[in-house]
């Protein structure tokens, strides 16, 4: 039989888990942060994250502008570091079911960065894809909680994760062209152009699903971003910014019709 004093010894044992993981999502999206910033700023092995970029001629990469919305994804999910951490939230039950996935996440990203400023591709792409993993399951643990969410929390829980995924989905993509350049794999004989016209009617094909399915927005603008980053930077390689163009006008058009089957019912 269950005792005052034991149910009190479980709260109080909830209460301190509460605080750990609170305390381990600032920790960790703090060095997170530092350990992207000092990429460019020192930079790590001499090397910053865009030149490594600039270093595999490959043609899923959009213009450097684009890469301007880590400040977005850093904001974002600062503004969630930050909601999760209040005495309030301490028992939210999104910031529990996600928590312990961030907090990896968070750790993957800045391993990620170590592999990819000294030149391990293989291993770069293993960490992207493991991020690209937890950020689809902190995606999916968060639809338990979303029915309930008030307006902030949907702005400053939901979203955030939303845009990050998307970008990290564009992210995927692109270190696997690298790591294929850079393994020399010769595409079956295919054309690299060939290859990334299909990768991107893949990503902007991905990205219109989600979005009749899910009703899905950031996401969606996220790969809008990528897509016309590419038209702009691989504007003389027709064959794939003609492709780029066109798969972000189909991606556009899924969000102004999932947009007005969202309406729909409500004007019902």
């Amino acid at each position: 039989m269950l005792m005052i004093s034991d149910f009190l010894t479980l709260t109080e044992e909830d209460t301190v888990k509460d605080i750990l993981r609170q305390f381990l999502v600032i920790v960790t999206f703090a060095g997170m942060v530092t350990v992207n910033a000092l990429a460019n700023i020192l930079p790590i092995n001499g090397l910053q994250t865009g030149q490594v970029s600039d270093s595999l001629p490959i043609y899923f990469v959009p213009a450097g502008y684009v890469f301007s919305i880590w400040g977005l994804i850093y904001l974002a999910l600062g503004a969630f570091t930050v909601y999760q951490a209040l005495p309030s939230q301490r028992e939210n039950p999104a910031a529990r079911t996600i928590g312990g996935w961030f907090i990896l996440s968070n750790i993957v990203n800045g391993a990620w960065i170590f592999a990819w400023h000294y030149l391990r591709f293989t291993l770069s792409l293993v960490l992207m894809t493991a991020l690209l993993i937890l950020l689809i399951l902190i995606y999916l643990r968060l639809d338990e909680t979303r029915k309930a969410a008030s307006t902030l929390e949907k702005w400053v829980v939901y979203v955030p994760f939303s845009i990050y995924l998307g970008w990290i989905t564009v992210a995927t993509v692109a270190n696997a062209s690298g790591v294929l350049y850079n393994a020399g794999w010769d595409g079956f004989g295919i054309a690299p152009q060939t290859w990334a016209v299909v990768m991107l009617v893949i990503a902007g094909g991905l990205a219109s699903f989600i979005t009749l399915t899910r009703r899905e927005t950031a996401y969606t603008l996220v790969i809008l971003w990528a897509l016309a980053g590419i038209v702009v930077r691989q504007i003389n390689v027709q064959a794939v910014a003609v492709t780029a163009g066109v798969m972000a006008g189909v991606a556009a058009l899924a969000l102004i019709v999932s947009r007005l089957m969202k309406r729909t019912p409500a004007a019902a």
